[in-house]
């Protein structure tokens, strides 16, 4: 099986996983499947609900079980969760089982993206540009670790970002 049957996007909060996997999916005609969404679907309750009852810690475990079940799954795009990465065994599932495009842009930028969003229970706090860049200090580097293919989204395009990953899976498929 080629690792392009599955491609998974990883990266910060904000930085447009789910609209860019969403345009993908329908361009190379795959499926799309955002690990978040699918989370509440199994859960019946929304994730700032799953962080109130069961903190991250019980969120985390939802994830590990979330993405057990969908890099099993074949022909889609995957839109994960900012701190997938943060599980060894989250990377090491969906290292092994997918290709993985790492989006990233400026924390500034993710300041902007996520200024108005009430469902990300990390950034409920005074100053997000710091929150943002903690959890840039410690995620960036396993991202980095697991990516396939780096893309700065900061000063692009939704549509620029989509065309510049849809030309990389094409080059790699035609070798």
């Amino acid at each position: 099986m080629s690792t392009l049957n599955n491609i998974f996007l990883i990266g910060p909060m904000g930085v447009g996983k789910s609209t860019i996997g969403r345009l993908i999916a329908e361009a190379r005609e795959m499926i799309f499947i955002d690990s978040d969404d699918e989370i509440e679907k199994q859960s019946g309750v929304t994730i700032p609900l799953i962080f109130e009852y069961e903190g991250e810690i019980g969120f985390r475990k939802r994830e590990r079980e979330i993405v057990l079940e969908l890099t099993q799954f074949h022909n889609i795009i995957l839109s994960t969760g900012g701190g997938v990465i943060l599980d060894a065994n989250n990377r090491h599932l969906l290292k092994n089982n997918g290709y993985m495009v790492y989006l990233h842009a400026p924390i500034n930028d993710l300041v902007k993206r996520t200024a108005h969003s009430h469902n990300r229970p990390l950034l409920e706090t005074e100053n997000r540009f710091n929150k943002l860049a903690l959890l840039h200090e410690e995620r960036h580097p396993l991202y980095e670790s697991v990516a396939d293919l780096i893309i700065d989204t900061g000063q692009r395009s939704i549509h620029q970002v989509v065309k510049i990953v849809l030309k990389h899976l094409s080059q790699i498929e035609q070798t």
